[in-house]
């Protein structure tokens, strides 16, 4: 299934990606546009709009994209709740200080925007951060 989302890559747009591969589409392929253009390449491709405005996986009630689709989903697995908060307070910057990891994670992102301006190199160089980042909050919320 084709994916689409505004290009320039951030936490929410990488987040979400490795979200959906992880538990939604294994084999998603994920195109990269300006704003402007998403609606087009939805009609013209059919591909499913994400971390755009006024789309349904999008921000909504104070949510971010990746949790817009963690609850239309309805992704349960304890793990992935606690990289949510991690991903919603990196991602709203109102939120940045709601939890400790978020302005590393903000950090990394911007790291990896400056050294893969390609938005496919910069995701799939960023895919790995999210696995480990994801077996950290899994040891975390078991260890509890």
């Amino acid at each position: 299934m084709k994916w689409v989302t505004r290009s320039h890559v951030h936490v929410d747009r990488v987040a979400c990606p490795w979200l959906i591969r992880r538990f939604i589409d294994n084999e998603a392929d994920f195109l990269f546009v300006p704003v402007s253009q998403i609606e087009e390449t939805v009609k013209t491709t059919g591909a499913i709009p994400f971390d755009a405005p006024e789309v349904e996986l999008g921000h909504h009630e104070n949510r971010c994209s990746f949790e817009s689709i963690i609850t239309r989903y309805g992704i349960k697995e304890p793990g992935v709740l606690r990289m949510a908060k991690i991903v919603h307070a990196a991602d709203m910057e109102e939120d940045i200080d709601s939890d400790p990891i978020a302005r590393g994670l903000e950090a990394i992102a911007v790291g990896y925007s400056l050294r893969y301006p390609s938005d496919r190199q910069n995701l799939e160089h960023q895919l790995e951060v999210y696995d480990a980042l994801y077996t950290w909050c899994r040891l975390q919320v078991f260890k509890d």
